[in-house]
């Protein structure tokens, strides 16, 4: 993630220059000409209408197997609105359960982001141009130390913390069933507290497109 002989603590750099940090963001080596200057780079966006879902399950026979299986039919309990910030240089995850995704909402996690790293860290916010992300002048205005970068329109994917939400998708939520939002919450918060313990930072990593994916690339954009 950083400079060969560099700490892994904390990227460090200066410039609030967009394209700057979003290249520190996606893992390329620090520019040299960055003064050496404590702060983080955050990783925000929520996860809206998690189903809190009770699945009838068990054990059917396959064959000369027996299976898991569940039923087709199912009772929905409502659902939460995850908000997570990922540091980037460490792969930490904040994460806050809520019933709706509003920009108050959107303020008040992040005042607890703010209120749990260092103080006298400037803190770089990396997310998509989504409506509740926008027209936080005041708020920003009372945290001078934390600066917004928004990722172009239909790039949200490109926002490492999208990565997690993934990870948390495949090996905690799904196919899994939960009798009350509160049990959903409690579940989310388990895993946050097991991830952290041992989190790592992603790695972008550079793969070869061969010729017919450019190919059939072009072909889909032309129909």
């Amino acid at each position: 993630m950083l400079a060969a002989g560099s700490s892994l603590s904390r990227p460090r750099y200066q410039s609030t220059d967009r394209a700057q940090v979003v290249i520190l963001h996606f893992g390329q080596q620090r520019p040299k000409r960055f003064t050496e200057v404590d702060a983080i780079v955050l990783s925000v966006d929520e996860k809206p209408s998690i189903q809190t879902i009770t699945r009838p399950a068990g054990f059917v026979p396959a064959g000369k197997k027996v299976v898991q299986g569940d039923k087709s039919t199912y009772k929905r309990n409502g659902t939460i609105t995850l908000f997570a910030a990922l540091e980037v240089a460490t792969g930490k995850v904040i994460g806050k359960m809520n019933k709706t995704k509003t920009r108050k909402d959107f303020l008040a996690f992040m005042d607890e982001v703010v209120a749990s790293t260092a103080t006298g860290k400037v803190l770089h916010v990396v997310m998509d141009n989504l409506s509740t992300h926008k027209k936080c002048d005041e708020w920003l205005a009372r945290h001078p130390n934390v600066k917004f970068h928004y990722t172009p329109t239909s790039a949200s994917w490109l926002n490492q913390v999208e990565i997690w939400f993934g990870i948390l998708t495949r090996k905690s939520l799904k196919g899994a069933s939960f009798a009350s939002v509160d049990a959903l919450v409690a579940h989310i918060g388990a895993y946050l507290k097991a991830y952290n313990q041992n989190p790592a930072p992603f790695v972008w990593k550079k793969r070869e497109v061969r010729g017919t994916q450019l190919r059939n690339t072009a072909r889909n954009f032309t129909n």
